[in-house]
């Protein structure tokens, strides 16, 4: 057997992130193709006429002209609410060979696809996803997409503290080559995830709904969740994340309970790094469902197997 036959019959793993959208075969330590999930659309048509070409701008060509260009997450909060721009994405995801080429115009989402679904009729079942995905044939080869920057903002841990204190401003290079100062919204945009009020949100925050989850649980099992939390999701990637998060879940455990965070570098792939681990195991192949038991039974075909 070829290589070739090997790669193509591997499992593809996906982590449709609200953020980033990770990619790659199952059994890989870390995701093989990773870029921004949203697509852009130029602000301005008639000045944009001859300056870029294509109407929609997605993955690494649309992070690399965002400034000019209006930027739309089909996902939200882990919710598909665009399903065209997200079939659009998968699209581009499954790309052939170069996932550079990133470019795509309304009405031709097929062109640049080597795994494109033979059909592409709306979908009303529950199950849109599998609709969607059921017709893809494993033939594209994923490469590794991965930019680090600088991250901005940071987790304070005593942010009272802080908004007493004159913060020092920190310049930053937009997209568009403009430059911004940015004060104390460094900490005061992530201290949403300890304080949703802040702005209206009456939801629980980050620390309450860990310490809410472990003592919903077993008692006996308690003291093993709270020396057992583990860092995962790039917002835990905020610089003092870990501290600031150790810092409010003490004030909400028994005293006497040893409380341990980790926090693996390769966080912000945890969630893809489990389906890779699933998707390659001999038992997982028993919650698959084929092409043919999906265009048989539906969504049914899909709880019976994983419900």
């Amino acid at each position: 057997m070829e290589s070739y036959d090997i790669i193509a019959n591997q499992p593809v793993v996906i982590d449709n992130g609200s953020g980033v959208i990770k990619a790659g075969f199952a059994g890989d330590q870390i995701p093989k193709y990773c870029f921004p999930n949203y697509v852009g659309r130029p602000k301005h048509m008639r000045v944009m006429a001859g300056a870029l070409e294509g109407d929609l701008f997605i993955g690494p060509k649309a992070e690399e002209h965002r400034g000019l260009l209006t930027i739309r997450y089909p996902m939200e909060h882990g919710v598909v609410r665009d399903w065209n721009d997200m079939e659009r994405i998968w699209h581009i995801l499954c790309s052939s060979r170069r996932p550079r080429s990133t470019r795509v115009r309304t009405g031709r989402r097929r062109q640049r696809c080597s795994l494109r679904p033979s059909t592409c009729r709306p979908c009303s079942s529950p199950c849109r996803l599998c609709s969607v995905w059921v017709d893809f044939h494993t033939s594209a080869e994923f490469e590794v997409v991965r930019t680090i920057k600088e991250r901005a903002c940071y987790l304070s841990i005593n942010p009272q503290k802080d908004e007493a204190l004159e913060t020092e401003k920190v310049q930053y290079t937009l997209p568009d080559g403009s430059t911004l100062d940015v004060g104390p919204a460094r900490f005061r945009a992530p201290e949403l995830l300890f304080q949703p009020d802040l702005v209206g949100d009456e939801s629980e925050g980050l620390h309450e709904v860990v310490a809410f989850a472990i003592h919903k649980s077993d008692m006996d099992l308690r003291r093993t969740l709270f020396a057992n939390i583990v860092l995962s999701g790039g917002s835990t990637l905020f610089k003092g994340f870990g501290d600031r998060l150790l810092s409010e879940v003490k004030k909400l455990a028994p005293k006497d309970i040893k409380i341990k965070i980790s926090a693996p570098q390769e966080r912000l792939y945890s969630t893809w790094i489990g389906g890779s681990i699933l998707a390659s195991l001999d038992t997982f192949k028993k919650m698959w469902v084929s092409k043919k038991e999906y265009e048989e039974d539906g969504s049914r075909a899909i709880h019976r197997k994983t419900f």
